[in-house]
């Protein structure tokens, strides 16, 4: 399983360099190296941690994300957000350094970069304490599937999408790309989208989870969302 984990990462990484270098239209872009280096080694770090206190978890979130319990337009949704990622890294490297619209501070993309590490460790936390967390709307019988209320699910109901707003804001930011931004409203959009699907599809299936909503009353953030 490390070697899938490594090919997976080796060709992630090669796609979306291809994607903001074919938009800069220059290697000489720091900022997108620093990106790069930072989400190879937190893939590695988060897949080498699941390794070993969650292989099984590792399996799923290394699988496609489609399976035949899966609502269809989950798969469509994940099919989408997949162009549109591609469509942002290239956005925000025509936009940072071929265009150069608005250049942004050091302290700022400083900022971006925390932010984005940020975004790693809540995903970590979160797959510390949920080893159902898979990409895919679905329920997981196979794997004894039950609601989890412990670590970041004690303060929020979608930890891992919280990890994931943080991600979304720190990469334009990292990268120095103000039309990047752009992805922020976007993509909360799109989990707001999907996290009304998964709790239907949660309290459907998974006995307890109406009264876990219930305590937990935050989707994200925890007193606003």
């Amino acid at each position: 399983m490390l070697h899938k984990l490594l090919v997976q990462t080796v060709i992630a990484l090669l796609a979306q360099g291809w994607l903001l270098y074919r938009g800069a239209r220059t290697a000489d872009w720091p900022a997108g190296w620093a990106f790069l280096a930072l989400f190879g080694l937190g893939s590695i770090v988060v897949g080498l941690f699941l390794l070993r206190h969650d292989p099984a978890l590792l399996r799923e979130r290394m699988t496609l994300p489609a399976h035949g319990n899966q609502p269809r337009r989950d798969k469509l949704l994940l099919l989408a957000v997949g162009l549109l990622w591609c469509f942002w890294l290239f956005g925000m490297g025509r936009d940072a350094a071929h265009h150069r619209f608005a250049a942004m501070p050091a302290w700022l993309q400083g900022i971006g970069a925390l932010l984005f590490v940020g975004g790693y460790a809540v995903t970590t936390w979160t797959f510390a304490a949920n080893s159902f967390a898979s990409p895919a709307v679905r329920m997981q019988p196979e794997r004894g599937h039950h609601v989890v209320d412990t670590g970041p699910y004690a303060w929020v109901r979608h930890p891992m999408y919280a990890g994931a707003l943080l991600l979304f804001l720190g990469m334009p930011l990292l990268l120095g790309s103000p039309l990047g931004m752009l992805g922020l409203p976007i993509g909360a959009a799109i989990l707001a989208l999907r996290v009304g699907w998964e709790e239907a599809a949660l309290r459907e299936g998974l006995p307890g989870y109406d009264d876990y909503a219930r305590r937990v009353r935050h989707r994200f953030v925890p007193g606003l969302w």
